[in-house]
């Protein structure tokens, strides 16, 4: 039996993105000082939009159109999360096996705001 999903919250790609900032801001905290308006405040940005643009997605699914343009905002978002968290882990902030984890993390992430995004009829009211 499939699991109904009445909120943007049920969404299994919601509940991956959310842990999957919540991991950043945890890491992040460990950033040099320097960093505070810089790579800090962007990776924490850029992973907590993931899920609000997947939020909005949801909210918008009425039209097809704005939903996958939500979803493609999401989508990009997870992209600059990996860009920032190589910045990371070329400055030495993060060890290979956190970036291989978050990275991996995000890949998954981005197949699941694809998969909507190629079939929204699924999802669309």
């Amino acid at each position: 039996m499939k699991e109904r999903i009445i909120s943007h919250n049920d969404l299994n790609v919601f509940k991956h993105s959310f842990d999957a900032g919540m991991a950043v801001y945890h890491i992040s905290k460990s950033f040099p000082k320097e960093e505070v308006y810089s790579l800090t405040d962007q990776i924490r940005r850029s992973s907590r939009s993931v899920s609000g643009n997947i939020a909005e997605a949801w909210r918008k699914r009425r039209y097809e159109k704005a939903f996958i343009a939500k979803l493609n905002d999401a989508e990009g978002e997870a992209a600059e999360t990996q860009v920032w968290l190589k910045y990371s882990r070329a400055c030495e902030y993060i060890d290979e096996d956190v970036f291989c984890q978050l990275d991996e993390q995000y890949e998954h992430i981005i197949g699941m705001i694809v998969n909507m995004i190629i079939n929204p009829k699924k999802w669309i009211l």
